[in-house]
């Protein structure tokens, strides 16, 4: 999994999204700071793989429900997903 950590993301709080991934501990997982993901504006951004799900805008608070909804159990949270990049 991948937490963009380029200027603009981090600006918008991708570091504090980062280490809160880091917090949770999730085992399976690897917490990756990225550089630029090309979605600059949008972030934070986080990408999941495999299934090449992009979540954005996301906030530290956000993060427990990412990690215990689709990291162990499977179920990518649409609300929460990147609309450009969500297959249907």
């Amino acid at each position: 999994m991948w937490v963009c950590q380029n200027r603009t993301c981090k600006k918008q709080g991708a570091l504090a999204v980062f280490h809160a991934f880091e917090a949770l501990q999730l085992p399976g997982w690897a917490i990756l700071k990225s550089q630029c993901m090309g979605q600059c504006g949008n972030g934070p951004m986080v990408r999941v793989l495999p299934g090449d799900i992009w979540y954005w805008r996301v906030q530290p608070k956000e993060v427990a429900a990412i990690g215990e909804r689709h990291l162990l159990h499977g179920n990518p949270i649409q609300a929460m997903m990147y609309p450009p990049f969500v297959r249907g």
